[in-house]
């Protein structure tokens, strides 16, 4: 792991690096200092986040991501050469005793949309959750209308498996999630050509 450009005081390192992008760490370390430590236009600038979004995610930390037996490891998109993060993709609810992961991710800066950032980053994410984390399954839920989303699902061999009616809550009402889930076997086969008793 390398330290990120101008972050050399902080506990903030990039655990990844893929063509274009550095992804650093963002575990409850991370996090603790960009939400405790840093001042609010400080982590509002490493976050990329305006004002009233860095508050809200303060927030949503305060009020724990890590249980017993459930716990969370994000990483932030910097594009080469930046310290701001354009967005994030990650594991949020990690369930420890079964090796399963519900993977999420957003692109905050819309400016930056369109570019394959998120793609790039997923399948970095998806191979460090795979080989160094020990995942067995790799699931997402995603609303039927969001046509990007289910293409990225698609171009990383994830497998439709049904539908939730209801859901997921937003916007005032509650929507349909579209469930999709990646067993290590068929990543491994997919991106490796190995079958499960090749694996490493």
């Amino acid at each position: 792991m390398s330290t990120v450009a101008n972050t050399t005081a902080a506990p903030l390192t990039v655990l990844l690096d893929t063509e274009r992008l550095h992804l650093r760490k963002a575990d409850a370390a991370a996090l603790s200092y960009l939400y405790n430590e840093c001042t609010a236009a400080e982590g509002a600038r490493l976050l990329g986040l305006p004002a009233d979004a860095y508050q809200r995610e303060k927030a949503k930390f305060a009020g724990g991501f890590t249980t017993f037996n459930k716990t969370f490891l994000f990483v932030h998109l910097l594009p080469k050469g930046s310290d701001v993060a354009i967005g994030w993709c990650g594991f949020h609810t990690w369930y420890t005793d079964h090796a399963r992961a519900e993977i999420g991710y957003v692109l905050t800066d819309e400016t930056q949309r369109g570019k394959g950032y998120m793609s790039e980053a997923l399948g970095a994410v998806l191979a460090y959750g795979f080989r160094e984390l020990g995942l067995h399954r790799i699931e997402a839920f995603v609303g039927p209308g969001n046509t990007p989303s289910l293409r990225l699902m698609e171009r990383h061999g994830f497998v439709r498996e049904g539908l939730l009616r209801e859901h997921y809550f937003t916007n005032g009402r509650h929507e349909h999630s579209v469930v999709f889930g990646l067993l290590r076997a068929e990543w491994l086969q997919r991106t490796q050509g190995e079958t499960p008793n090749q694996q490493r």
